[in-house]
């Protein structure tokens, strides 16, 4: 589970979650951040292989936003541009590779939450 971040442990609990008392409301909390951090459109990699999903580790995508939010009761999702549509991934399964500041924090921050096996 890795090391601890103080900061991004405080940014976390202090910026995302604040005041949220049950799963549903720490969901929401991650999904107003990230609807509120990331700038849209971006380059993206898959950086791990996920049975729901059909990228393969280092294939590059272009996150076009985030997926609605009844995507995202369980989990964060991102819309990419796939087949000529639109396709919703795990937020897990991607890391930005051409992305403002804020989306590779916001991003890095739920990496670090989902690595160190928090839940909603």
């Amino acid at each position: 589970m890795g090391d601890t971040d103080e900061e991004i442990e405080h940014r976390i609990i202090m910026e995302i979650v604040v005041d949220a008392y049950d799963e549903q409301e720490r969901a929401m909390g991650w999904y107003y951040s990230l609807e509120n951090e990331m700038t849209f459109p971006f380059e993206a990699k898959c950086i791990a292989r996920v049975a729901t999903s059909p990228l393969k580790a280092g294939e590059v995508v272009i996150v076009t936003g985030l997926a609605d939010s009844d995507v995202c009761l369980h989990d964060m999702f991102v819309d990419i541009g796939f087949g000529g549509g639109t396709l919703a991934v795990p937020l897990s399964q991607i890391d930005p590779v051409d992305a403002t500041e804020e989306t590779c924090q916001i991003i890095g921050d739920w990496h670090y939450w989902v690595d160190k096996g928090y839940h909603f």
